[in-house]
């Protein structure tokens, strides 16, 4: 999968002016790398997605089942416009004149954040079902095969000579919510005592010996080159590597992870503007369907619907403790406290 993926990148890198050429408007953002389907009639209808780092392989798979919906329904051709980079800087390119018909992100703050550049009208949150996430994660370990550092827990990334990977907080959504529980799993332990937590964040992070802007940049990283002994991951990049390559890797539950809730959007103002915002909604909607539902779990990410994700109970451990983002007083409180600049992260990271 992956050097399928860095193949892929090697070739957008050669049409990246192009791709900067349809994707970015007059702010002249950058929307990380872009893909767009092929094949569309000329006057097909046209809107771009932009997303996060893992969900690459999900939407192609997405898109290609959505194009034939879409034609059923309307008669029409669709042309579905992908775009990946870390969360947060995704969020910032839509901000920036990215063009962007719908967001699918790694966390609700980064859609807070194109909220308020006036780009998302308030309320999207309850847009769609659950929150508008029709699909949720966790957090995981990516260990090499025998686990030769007996990697268990949390506390086992701070032991001298364990060499983590994990991506930036600063840039990437996944980062945040691999901060996020591990804060949690330092909470329990040491009873709420914000030193104690303090001191064993900065332990953790001091053990970090590669810190990329996006989530696979990290796993590309743990993967093709060789470095770290963990990588904190999101579950459906952990699932990935293990089904590419079942005989090198393993997949470690800690103790307590996190549920984590990627959250989607139409961006109003752009939609508005070219005039998708049916097919945005449309396009959005059908995340929830029992067979779009299927093809998440099928790429690793668990469905909303507890049915279907009863269905792949064999794929995930469903007996994880999971906290969630209420136990940090929601996205808004948490992002202020750990992430902004002068925060907690920056706190432990630099001192």
């Amino acid at each position: 999968m992956f050097n399928k993926v860095l193949k892929k990148m090697s070739v957008i890198g050669l049409i990246g002016a192009l791709s900067v050429t349809m994707l970015v408007g007059c702010g002249g953002g950058n929307a990380g790398s872009s893909d767009s389907d092929s094949g569309a009639a000329a006057d097909a209808v046209k809107i771009t997605n932009v997303s996060y780092d893992p969900t690459r392989e999900l939407y192609e798979a997405y898109n290609e089942w959505y194009k034939g919906i879409y034609k059923e329904s309307s008669g029409k051709d669709i042309e579905i416009v992908q775009s990946h980079g870390g969360s947060g800087g995704q969020a910032r390119s839509v901000v920036e004149g990215a063009e962007a018909d719908v967001v699918t992100l790694a966390l609700a703050h980064d859609i807070t954040l194109i909220e308020n550049a006036g780009l998302i009208e308030p309320g999207w949150i309850d847009e769609f079902d659950l929150q508008s996430s029709p699909y949720t994660s966790t957090i995981v370990f990516l260990v090499r095969k025998g686990n030769e550092k007996g990697i268990k827990d949390w506390e086992d990334l701070v032991k001298d000579g364990v060499d983590v990977i994990t991506p930036d907080p600063k840039s990437s959504g996944g980062a945040c919510w691999n901060f996020l529980a591990a804060w949690k799993y330092a909470e329990d332990k040491f009873g709420g005592d914000e030193t104690s937590i303090k001191d064993f964040m900065r332990a953790l992070y001091g053990n970090v010996t590669v810190m990329d802007s996006g989530a696979r940049g990290a796993t590309t990283t743990f993967v093709e080159n060789g470095q770290g002994d963990v990588l904190i991951a999101w579950e459906n990049e952990a699932i990935q590597t293990v089904k590419e390559y079942p005989n090198d890797y393993e997949i470690i539950s800690p103790s307590i992870s996190i549920l984590a809730q990627p959250s989607v959007a139409i961006v109003d103002a752009n939609a508005k503007k070219d005039g998708t915002e049916e097919v945005a909604k449309d396009y959005l909607s059908h995340l929830y369907d029992d067979e779009a539902q299927k093809i998440i779990g099928e790429y690793g990410y668990r469905p909303s619907n507890e049915k279907i994700l009863k269905e792949f109970s064999d794929k995930f451990d469903l007996s994880m403790n999971l906290c969630t983002i209420d136990d940090f007083g929601g996205w808004d409180a948490a992002y202020e406290k750990y992430f902004l600049d002068g925060g907690i992260f920056d706190e432990i990271y630099q001192n």
